[in-house]
Parts: structure tokens; sequence; C-alpha cells
């Protein structure tokens, strides 16, 4: 279904292979929050989708493990922003600025944050709506 969805936007999109359930289950342990189902059942078809330009629309599972566990425990980041733990970041614009679910408390809709002002607003209210903007559109089109 993500497949078909994802070249549908945008034909030339990146896909890489499934993730393997190891993986989700390591992005749950790491960062003791459940993937939500919409974005484990993408993983599970394919672990990353790059879209014009290389630009990672969503993250493999590693990444998603690793950058977020990093966020929130990077020393530096605690004084400088409001904390990270409710969301779950699994993509980016190219320029800083970083898209996520919300996970406490759990919800559909994807957020971005804008790194130079920590804010934090709705984008879209599913994660198929979201990848359909974000592989069709150009420059900062959440904003």
């Amino acid at each position: 279904m993500w497949r078909e969805q994802i070249l549908q936007a945008m034909a030339g999109a990146e896909l890489d292979a499934p993730a393997r359930e190891e993986a989700l289950a390591a992005v749950e342990s790491t960062l003791g929050q459940p993937l939500p189902p919409q974005l484990a059942g993408l993983l599970r078809e394919c672990n990353g989708v790059r879209g014009r330009y290389g630009l990672d629309v969503v993250w493999s599972a590693e990444r998603i493990a690793k950058d977020n566990a990093d966020f929130r425990s990077a020393r530096d980041f605690t004084e400088l922003y409001m904390p990270f733990e409710p969301l779950m970041f699994f993509g980016d614009n190219g320029g800083g600025d970083q898209f996520a679910f919300i996970r406490t408390p759990q919800r559909d809709e994807v957020f971005v944050w804008d790194h130079e002002t920590d804010s934090r607003y709705l984008v879209s209210y599913s994660l198929d709506q979201y990848i359909e903007r974000a592989l069709q559109a150009t420059e900062d089109w959440y904003r």
C-alpha cells in the first residue's frame, strides 16, 4: 500500500528495502515509546523514503532511534529548547526543521519542529497526507 502511494505522489521517490522487525523493536525500546501504527506500517514496506534531491522525507528505523535519542540526551539542547521526549522525529526538510509525531499524548497528526524558533506546529492530519505534500511540493511547503 505505502509503496504504491509514495510512487504515485512522486514517481522518482527512492524507497529502501523493508525494515527488519528487530529494527522496529529497537526504536520502541530505545525511545520507550511505541511507533505510530502508520509509521510502523510504512517502515515495514520501505525503511526510508527520499524525495527530490535526496531529501529524507521518512528516515530509516535506525536513524529514527539514533537521532531521537541524540536529541533527547544532548546537554546543550536542554538549555535551548523545550523537551523533545513528547516528540518522535521521523523526517526532515534538509535545512534543520524536522517532522514528528506527538507521542505524549499519542496523536496521529504530523508536526514540524522549527529549529530556529523551537516552534512545534501541525502540518498534516496523517502520515499519508504528509507524504503526499512533502513529495509533491517544493521549498518549505509546510509554512
